[in-house]
C-alpha cells in the first residue's frame, strides 16, 4: 500500500501571518516546526533562486527532528532549468553537496526539475534533459513540464529509462497546456503539483507571484484529483502531493482537505486557518478540551448523540 505525503510548496510567506501562523509568536517559533504538526512534506522553493548551504539543510533537519517521517522535496536551481547555460560541473556538485544531509537522513523525497511552459519537446531539449538526468542521476528526480508537446509515449519511456518521476500537474488549461493526468514513470514514487486555476493572471505579464497563484480549490475539484492520486498510489510506493496555490494560506487549506479525502479521517487544522476558511470545519479533528468550540450548540448535541450509539 502506498504512503501519501501531502504538503505545501514553501512556508516563507508574509501573507500567512495571522492565517497560518499566529500574529504573536511564542519564543522559539519557526514556521517549519508548526507545519510539521499538520503535514508530512514540504517543497523547498528557495533552492530555485540560490543553492542551499549545507548549514541551512542541517537546520531544516534539526527543526523537524521530532517528526522522523517528514520529507523534503528540493527544487533544482534555475540555472539548470530556465537559463540552461553558463553552469559548470562545480555548480552541479555544489548543489548536490548542499542537500546531501537530507539524503543521508532518508528525508529527501526528490529533486524537482521544473521547466517553464516555453520549454517544448524538441530534439535539442530531449538531449539536454538526458544530460541533466545523468548529472543528477544519483538522486531521486522528478520532472515538471507544462507544454502539451511532452505528452508522448516516447517521452514517458525516456523518463522510465532514467528512473525519473513524471510530475502530474494542475494548472490553468490553455491551448498547448499539458492536462491533468495520473502518469507514473518510476515505481518508487509519484508526484502531483497543484498550481491553482487562476486563468486571468496565469500568463499576465505584470502579474506578481501572489496574483498568479491566488486560487482556492473547491472540494469537488479536489475530489477529481484524489481519484488520480489514489490511482498513482496503485502504481508506486509513495505519492508526493504538493499544493502551490500559496496565497493567504490556501495551499495549506487545500492540502489538509486532500489529506482528509484520502484518509477519510478528521484532521487537525491551525486555528487561524480555520477561522479564515470556515469550509474546513467539516474535516476538523474532534475538539480538544480547552479549544474554542467550533460548532453551534445544535451540532454539538448531534455529536454527543452519535457518541452514545
Amino acid at each position: 500500500m502506498a504512503r501519501y505525503y501531502i504538503g505545501t510548496a514553501g512556508w516563507s510567506y508574509k501573507d500567512w501571518e495571522g492565517i497560518v501562523y499566529p500574529q504573536r509568536k511564542p519564543q522559539g517559533f519557526h514556521p517549519l516546526l508548526l507545519l510539521a504538526q499538520y503535514i508530512n512534506i514540504v517543497e523547498i522553493n528557495s533552492t530555485f533562486y540560490r543553492p542551499p548551504p549545507i548549514q541551512m539543510t542541517l537546520s531544516w533537519i534539526k527543526r523537524v527532528a521530532d517528526y522522523p517521517d517528514f520529507l523534503f522535496s528540493i527544487k533544482l536551481h534555475q540555472v539548470f532549468t530556465h537559463e540552461r547555460k553558463g553552469f559548470t560541473q562545480k555548480d552541479i556538485d555544489n548543489f548536490k553537496f548542499g542537500i546531501e544531509p537530507l539524503r543521508a537522513k532518508s528525508m529527501l523525497a526528490s529533486i524537482l526539475i521544473q521547466f517553464p511552459w516555453s520549454f517544448i519537446n524538441t530534439v535539442a531539449h530531449i538531449e539536454y534533459l538526458t544530460s541533466l538526468f545523468k548529472s543528477f542521476g544519483d538522486f531521486p528526480l522528478a520532472l515538471e513540464v507544462r507544454h502539451s508537446s511532452w505528452n508522448t509515449q516516447n517521452f514517458f519511456e525516456l523518463l522510465s529509462e532514467h528512473k525519473v518521476c513524471f510530475c502530474n500537474i494542475d494548472q490553468p488549461i490553455f491551448r498547448n497546456s499539458i492536462k491533468p493526468s495520473a502518469i507514473n514513470t518510476n515505481p518508487d514514487f509519484s508526484y502531483v503539483r497543484l498550481h491553482g486555476r487562476n486563468y486571468e493572471n496565469w500568463f499576465k505579464k505584470n502579474a506578481g507571484r501572489d496574483e498568479r497563484y491566488n486560487y482556492l480549490y473547491a472540494k469537488e475539484e479536489l475530489e477529481d484529483w484524489v481519484k488520480k492520486i489514489k490511482d498513482l498510489g496503485n502504481q508506486s510506493k509513495k505519492v508526493l502531493v504538493i499544493t502551490n496555490n500559496h496565497y493567504r494560506g490556501q495551499a495549506l487549506a487545500n492540502a489538509l482537505q486532500i489529506k482528509n479525502l484520502i484518509t477519510n479521517e478528521k484532521v487537525e487544522i491551525p486555528f487561524p486557518l480555520l477561522t479564515q476558511y470556515p469550509v474546513l470545519k467539516e474535516i476538523v479533528e474532534k475538539i480538544k478540551s480547552g479549544q474554542l468550540d467550533l460548532f453551534g450548540e445544535e451540532e454539538e448535541e448531534k455529536e454527543k448523540e452519535k457518541n452514545k450509539e
